[in-house]
């Protein structure tokens, strides 16, 4: 194992020489602190890119793919596989905002990062990697793939990071129930009444699950709403929330979008709710899929 690692070790070594300016001490500095984060992350070389100036793009993984390291003549790009659903409290994200999937954090010549929130995003993402690993290794590789692919409907569905239900994708109401019905604790009741409000003040919304989050939209228009559970609270994403009156006060880095934060104890204010809902409705959706 030993063997394998110090090669690609060498390999980013070498990479990161190419760029004698500001991305070179910074993509250093950056394989420092992923390394301090987790000792046993796996360094790694790939995917040679035209648009990138360096020989390959530094890779790190442990349980799979934590973030990659990309170089560009203004940025460094450090794009987490799975950011989408790790929390952020401390907003390094500023990048890929908008997708379900990843999230990307831009870093440009004097930028400085929060260290310590740094390293507690690369934990989270080695986290969840070895949530999502099958947990004993035990059975073939055949046998493993056959239960994953199960869809026995008596299983109980897996709680990713931050106690988010995991869903398969689907159209229609019953996977956004199966979503709602899986949250844990008080956030299966914030679930319901969210569902509730929606339906109500939009009797003709179209629902979905994708990526592990229920979708509200409206037939030909697209995409409004959706929600996702965070350790402490379920976050309601408004898309084109920045268009709402008044506008709702969670802020984004991504300029359209507003956010809703419904903690435990929070008594939702459910007349405004619905005018949120009503107004985000009658808007141009997101396509989104």
């Amino acid at each position: 194992m030993a063997g394998k690692a110090k090669p690609e070790s060498h390999s980013i070594d070498a990479s990161i020489k190419e760029l004698p300016d500001w991305r070179g001490e910074v993509l250093s500095r950056i394989r420092h602190l992923i390394k301090q984060a987790d000792p046993d992350v796996v360094e790694e070389v790939k995917w040679r890119k035209p648009s990138t100036s360096m020989e390959g793009v530094p890779v790190w993984s442990h349980d799979g793919l934590i973030c990659t390291g990309e170089t560009y003549k203004d940025k460094v790009k450090l794009t987490f596989a799975k950011g989408a659903s790790l929390e952020d409290p401390a907003g390094l994200f500023n990048a890929g905002l908008a997708g379900n999937t990843r999230r990307a954090i831009d870093l440009r010549e004097g930028d400085e990062i929060d260290e310590k929130a740094f390293k507690s995003l690369v934990r989270a993402a080695a986290a969840l990697n070895a949530s999502q690993a099958n947990p004993k290794g035990t059975g073939s590789t055949s046998e493993r793939s056959t239960a994953a692919n199960s869809k026995s409907p008596s299983a109980k569905p897996k709680l990713l990071s931050g106690g988010n239900p995991q869903i398969a994708k689907g159209d229609g109401d019953a996977p956004v129930q199966a979503y709602i019905a899986a949250m844990p604790g008080w956030k299966r009741d914030v679930g319901r009444h969210l569902d509730s409000i929606i339906v109500s003040t939009v009797p003709s919304v179209r629902k979905a699950v994708r990526w592990n989050s229920p979708f509200y939209g409206i037939e030909g228009q697209g995409w409004f709403l959706n929600f996702h559970c965070f350790t402490k609270y379920v976050k309601v994403a408004f898309f084109n929330g920045a268009s709402l009156r008044p506008v709702p006060p969670g802020e984004s880095k991504h300029e359209a979008v507003r956010y809703l934060h419904v903690h435990e104890d929070d008594q939702l204010d459910e007349a405004q709710l619905a005018a949120w809902v009503k107004q985000a409705s009658e808007l141009p959706g997101d396509p989104l899929f």
